[in-house]
């Protein structure tokens, strides 16, 4: 009827069961017995096999993942850690070390710059501001890389994994332009126009400046009006290509420069002052987005009329200073009231308005 308990099997009977071993057997009804069989031996070995296939295990999920992730991505790790290991920081101040980057490129070794430590930096600005003259100037450091603006082409700044891929490349040292440096570079950068995907994704690159500890320098020019005669007039060679058929934004020789100034721009007065305010309130909302970023604030107007500010920038990306020298030869030298076609009628637009100043002399060549 219920389970009863089977004889007890007398010890060294048959069966083949040792002689330290009991044996019970409990029988439901008529049917099949159930016989366990406790053992008193160790469970020592079953553990040491269990330990044995998680190790097993555990060494072949690594090799795997070494594998997936490739002999260059690791030596790079060991290259980065050791790098870091040795290279002495001590000097460097605490509220530094955010900025200072020691990049391990793939494409060269720098070899006994390694431990030179290198800050990055974008210059920010606008068309037509002396952005193009003033990165030549800091390229003519030997410490600096400046690899030029980089996105203007529409592929490297349609999104912003495509803006972030440009990037990391750039600050790895793995750019290659006539502006690399391929030894001890201190400083290295690109020129990026605000109208280059920067203004549509401020918020993204902001937030990858500071994580990455990238500095930027607003380089924007206070004339607004000989801003836009320089952009006109650019625009103008732009279609007509008037030196030997070839378009050239920036002139090495005077003789350039004085064609290219031949032409004198109609402004439309009608529009004038609703085209600067758009450029003016443009420029200041970047700013007013941008401003969390670590930055130093320059106009291209104080530049000219003081070459000691190119001083102040070199402190800010803490490279030794240098005299700084560039090739470019200014385009428009002369008073706008001989640059503008319709001078009189420009001058009666603006005088009296908030943008009076831009008609008078700011600075002399």
């Amino acid at each position: 009827m219920g389970g009863s308990k089977a004889e007890e099997k007398p010890a060294g009977g048959g069966g083949g069961g040792g002689g330290g071993e009991d044996w019970w057997c409990y029988q439901f009804g008529n049917k099949d017995a159930l016989i366990v069989k406790s053992s008193k031996k160790s469970p020592l070995a079953l553990r040491m096999v269990v330990f044995t296939m998680t190790m097993i295990c555990g060494i072949f999920i690594c090799t795997m993942c070494m594998k997936q992730l490739g002999s260059d991505s690791l030596s790079r790790i060991v290259k980065i850690e050791v790098a870091e290991q040795l290279c002495n920081k001590s000097a460097i101040l605490h509220s530094e070390v955010h900025f200072v980057h020691y990049p391990q490129p793939i494409t060269y070794s720098r070899s006994e710059c390694k431990c030179t430590p290198v800050r990055f930096f974008a210059i920010i600005s606008s068309q037509r501001s002396g952005s193009g003259w003033f990165e030549t100037l800091l390229n003519s450091h030997m410490n600096v890389s400046s690899n030029g603006e980089i996105f203007s082409s529409k592929e490297r700044r349609s999104n912003i994994s495509s803006i972030t891929k440009t990037l990391d490349k750039v600050y790895n040292l793995d750019w290659n332009s006539s502006a690399s440096k391929n030894e001890c570079t201190a400083a290295v950068g690109l020129k990026w126009m605000l109208n280059q995907g920067l203004v549509a994704n401020h918020a993204d690159i902001a937030d990858y400046f500071n994580r990455r500890g990238v500095s930027a320098i607003f380089l924007f020019r206070r004339n607004l009006l000989r801003q836009l005669v320089s952009q006109l007039a650019n625009n103008h060679d732009r279609y007509l290509k008037q030196l030997n058929g070839t378009h050239k934004a920036h002139v090495h020789t005077a003789y350039e420069a004085s064609i290219l100034a031949r032409y004198k721009p109609r402004l439309n007065t009608t529009s004038l002052i609703r085209s600067l305010k758009q450029v003016d309130d443009y420029t200041r909302d970047a700013l007013e987005n941008l401003k969390s970023i670590n930055h130093i604030t320059i106009y291209y107007e104080d530049l000219i009329r003081n070459r000691t500010k190119l001083l102040d920038v070199l402190d800010f990306l803490k490279v030794p200073r240098s005299k700084l020298v560039s090739r470019h030869v200014k385009i428009h030298t002369k008073p706008l009231s001989e640059q503008i076609e319709n001078w009189d009628e420009v001058y009666n637009a603006l005088n009296g308005t908030q943008y009076e100043s831009f008609l008078n002399a700011d600075y002399r060549i």
